[in-house]
């Protein structure tokens, strides 16, 4: 596999062009595009659910979407260590029923030494939101706290 720059160990800066290249990805909602980050033999925890492999978060990516109608995301870095990087997150996204939902969390990644995240480990939280709540703009700075 060719590598996926920025490469670890991270600096501030590679860091925060990891994030962003995370947060551009995401906002595609094209799962082949977004597992593309990731190792082939990825391990993620989402939630509830454990994930192994690529094509398993293509799946898991597919499902999230059909559900996750409008998604929007931004993400900002919270942390970073060598091949390790922590961001918090929301994201908003509105139901079959048309019910707006704000998602806020926290992500824990670790990237092999081509820059593939080989680990992700995500906690989240979901508040029912009117759409004139709507606040989530990607790539547009620094996230509220709440």
């Amino acid at each position: 596999m060719d590598p996926r720059p920025p490469l670890p160990p991270f600096t501030e800066e590679t860091a925060r062009q990891k994030v962003q290249a995370a947060e551009d990805a995401w906002n595609t909602r094209d799962p082949q595009r977004v597992a593309g980050a990731y190792a082939e033999d990825t391990q993620w925890r989402n939630r509830d659910e454990h994930l192994v492999g690529r094509e398993a978060v293509v799946e898991f990516l597919t499902r999230k979407w059909q559900r996750e109608r409008d998604y929007r995301l931004r993400k900002n870095l919270w942390a970073f260590s060598g091949n390790r990087i922590a961001v918090r997150f929301q994201y908003e996204s509105r139901d079959a029923d048309g019910q707006w939902w704000r998602s806020y969390g926290n992500e824990q990644w670790e990237f092999d030494d081509l820059g593939y995240m080989r680990r992700r480990e995500a906690s989240i939280n979901d508040v029912r939101i009117n759409e004139s709540d709507l606040r989530v703009t990607p790539g547009q700075g620094e996230l509220p706290p709440f």
